[in-house]
């Protein structure tokens, strides 16, 4: 019978029980945010299971990285669309003014 290779998840598992000691430094707050990254490389575990790549830390990092990559977009959108809005309002109450 032949030998398989673990899948990307099961060495995203080994990877953050290797990094538990790190965690345990962090304060509780970091904690949470230090769970957040493996969230992210979970997200896109479909992906780098793809990938099979030797070193499961690098499609890792590009998960996490797109995943923030994704958030800043959104909130980059939602601050435009907000900064839009503003101005709509400034104009509105500056032509109010003059009136």
């Amino acid at each position: 019978m032949g030998r398989t290779n673990p899948t990307y998840r099961d060495r995203l598992d080994s990877l953050e029980r290797e990094w538990q000691p790190y965690r345990r430094g962090l304060r509780v707050s970091e904690q949470t945010q230090f769970d957040q990254l493996f969230e992210h490389g979970r997200t896109y575990a479909h992906a780098a299971g793809h990938l099979n790549h030797p070193n499961p830390e690098i499609p890792f990092l590009l998960s996490v990285l797109l995943a923030q990559q994704r958030q800043l977009a959104e909130l980059t959108g939602r601050l435009n669309e907000l900064a839009g809005r503003l101005d709509e309002l400034e104009a509105d109450t500056s032509h109010g003014v003059q009136n």
